[in-house]
C-alpha cells in the first residue's frame, strides 16, 4: 500500500464516493480497504456527516477501529457522538487499549460510562484498568497487550505461549520476563528466542539488564529514555517492580509531537489547547491573558520613557534609536530563550550543565553585542556627523546584547530550578523583559553622558 498525496486522495476518493452513493458496498469494500489506514483516515475526516454515516453502515467496527487509530485522538470527539452508540463501543473495543484510553480521555464521564457499560465485559476491564492513571504519565501511555514470559519455561514452551498471544499484543520483537510474582526479571529478543535451543531455560537465555520505566514518570521523560535507548518497547513497573504495561515507539512519536507544539505555543505565548479550528471569540479568550500581561509590561516600559522626557528634550535624535536598541535585545534574548528551552527539553542541560550554558551565553553575546556596537558605531556617525552619538548607540546596543542573551538563558533555567515549565517565559514575555533593560541602559547612558552629547 503506497502512500497518497493531497492530488492521488482526491482521485481515489472519487471512486470511493462513486461506489458509496451507488450502494456498491463490495465496490467501496474493496476500494476503500486496499488504501493505507493512514489514507483511509484522511479521506474520512473531509467527509460530511451524512457520508461518514453512510461508510459507518459499510464497515466493521474492525475495520472502522483502524481508520480511528489513525486520526489524532483529539479529533475524534464528534465521530463517536454522532456514531450509533453501540457500533462506537466496538469499535473502541477493537482498537488498541492506549489509543482507546487516549479516546475516551477526551469524552465526557457520562459517554465514557455509557460505552463501557455496552462494551464486551473483557474489553471494557482492561480499558479501566488503564483508564484511573494520571494523563501525560507512562501509566497513561502504556498498553496492557503485551505477551510475558515465565523466568522457569523452557524456550520450547515460551514459543509455543509466544504463537498464541501474538495475534492480541501491540509488539512481540521484546518480550519480557518475570517470576512468580509477576516481577520484571527480564527481557528477552524475538531473535533471540527463535536461535535458542527448546529445551534452554528463558531464564539462561534473557538479559537481566532491563530498563523500566515507573508507572507515574512523565511522559517526557520517557520519550527521551526511550530516544536515547533506541527501544521500541519499554516496559512500566510499579514500586515493587511488577509489570503492568509497555509503552511502544508509536505512543511515543505522538507524545513528542505533543510536547513539541505545547512548547512551541508557550514561547509564541499561545495557549497550547487552542487549536486552528476554533472560534474567533475562542482563541481571543485564550490569548487575552499573555495580552493583558504584556499590556501592562508595554505601559510600564512607556512609563520608562517618560521618566526620560527631559533628555529627549534636550537631544531629541535620541528617539530615534529606540526601536533599534529594544528590537535588537528582544532579538538576541529570544535566541537565547529557545536555545535554553531546548536544551532543557533534550537534557544537553544536564549533561553540560547550567554554568556552562549561561558562561556561553555570555561570551556569544559579548561578541555579537561587540560587533553590532562597532557596525552601528559607524553608520550612526556616518549618518548623523555626530562620533559619540555613534559611540553611545553602540555601546548601548552592546550592554543590551549581553544583559538580554543572558537574561534569556537564565529566566528558563531559573523556573525550570523552581519546577516551572520553562517553555511558558514565552517569547513576547522576554522581548518585552528585554525592551525595559534595553531602554534602562540607553537613557541611563545618555543621561550620564548628557554633556558630551550636547558638545557633539
Amino acid at each position: 500500500m503506497e502512500h497518497l498525496d493531497a492530488q492521488e486522495r482526491e482521485q481515489q476518493w472519487k471512486k470511493i464516493q462513486e461506489a458509496l452513493f451507488n450502494k456498491q458496498i463490495g465496490e467501496f469494500r474493496a476500494e476503500f480497504l486496499e488504501l493505507h489506514p493512514y489514507d483511509q483516515a484522511k479521506i474520512f475526516e473531509e467527509q460530511s456527516e451524512d457520508v461518514r454515516m453512510l461508510i459507518y453502515s459499510y464497515l466493521s467496527p474492525e475495520e472502522m477501529a483502524d481508520v480511528m487509530e489513525n486520526i489524532d485522538y483529539e479529533d475524534v470527539e464528534e465521530f463517536f457522538t454522532e456514531m450509533d452508540p453501540r457500533y462506537a463501543s466496538n469499535v473502541l473495543a477493537e482498537m488498541s487499549t492506549d489509543d482507546s484510553v487516549d479516546i475516551l480521555n477526551e469524552l465526557d464521564k457520562d459517554k465514557v460510562a455509557s460505552f463501557l457499560t455496552i462494551m464486551d465485559k473483557e474489553a471494557a476491564q482492561e480499558i479501566k484498568e488503564l483508564l484511573h492513571y494520571e494523563e501525560k504519565t507512562a501509566g497513561s501511555l502504556m498498553t496492557n497487550e503485551y505477551v510475558v514470559i515465565h523466568a522457569g519455561q523452557t524456550v520450547k514452551e515460551a514459543m509455543r505461549h509466544l504463537r498464541q498471544e501474538a495475534p492480541e499484543a501491540e509488539t512481540i520483537y521484546y518480550t519480557y520476563v518475570v517470576d512468580d510474582q509477576k516481577r520484571l526479571v527480564g527481557v528477552i529478543s524475538l531473535r533471540d528466542l527463535i536461535i535458542a535451543e527448546g529445551d534452554w531455560l528463558v531464564s539462561d537465555v534473557m538479559s537481566d539488564r532491563v530498563v523500566s520505566v515507573s508507572v507515574g514518570q512523565d511522559q517526557e521523560e520517557v520519550a527521551h529514555m526511550m530516544r536515547d535507548y533506541d527501544f521500541l518497547a519499554l516496559p512500566v513497573v510499579d514500586f515493587q517492580n511488577h509489570l503492568l504495561g509497555i509503552i511502544t515507539v508509536d505512543d511515543v512519536m505522538d507524545v513528542m509531537e505533543e510536547e513539541a507544539n505545547d512548547d512551541y505555543s508557550k514561547l509564541a505565548g499561545v495557549s497550547e489547547t487552542e487549536r486552528s479550528d476554533q472560534s474567533a471569540l475562542a482563541a481571543a479568550s485564550k490569548r487575552l491573558p499573555w495580552l493583558i500581561i504584556l499590556l501592562f509590561l508595554g505601559m510600564f516600559t512607556a512609563s520608562l520613557i517618560g521618566r526620560f522626557e527631559k533628555a529627549l528634550d534636550v537631544v531629541p535624535i535620541l528617539a530615534i534609536f529606540i526601536p533599534l536598541i529594544a528590537g535588537m535585545a528582544g532579538n538576541t534574548g529570544t535566541q537565547s530563550l529557545a536555545v535554553a528551552v531546548r536544551g532543557i527539553a533534550t537534557g544537553e542541560i544536564e549533561k553540560l550543565g547550567k554554568t556552562k550554558i549561561i558562561i556561553r551565553e555570555g561570551l556569544t553575546g559579548l561578541i555579537t553585542g561587540l560587533s553590532c556596537g562597532i557596525v552601528v558605531t559607524g553608520v550612526v556617525y556616518v549618518w548623523q556627523g555626530n562620533l559619540f552619538l555613534g559611540m553611545l548607540v553602540g555601546l548601548s546596543i552592546m550592554m543590551t546584547l549581553i544583559i538580554a542573551t543572558i537574561a534569556g538563558s537564565m529566566i528558563p533555567l531559573v523556573m525550570h530550578r523552581f519546577k516551572i515549565d520553562p517553555a511558558v517565559a514565552s517569547g513576547p514575555f522576554i522581548t518585552t523583559i528585554n525592551d525595559i533593560i534595553s531602554i534602562l541602559v540607553y537613557f541611563g547612558l545618555a543621561t550620564m553622558f548628557m554633556d558630551l552629547l550636547l558638545k557633539q
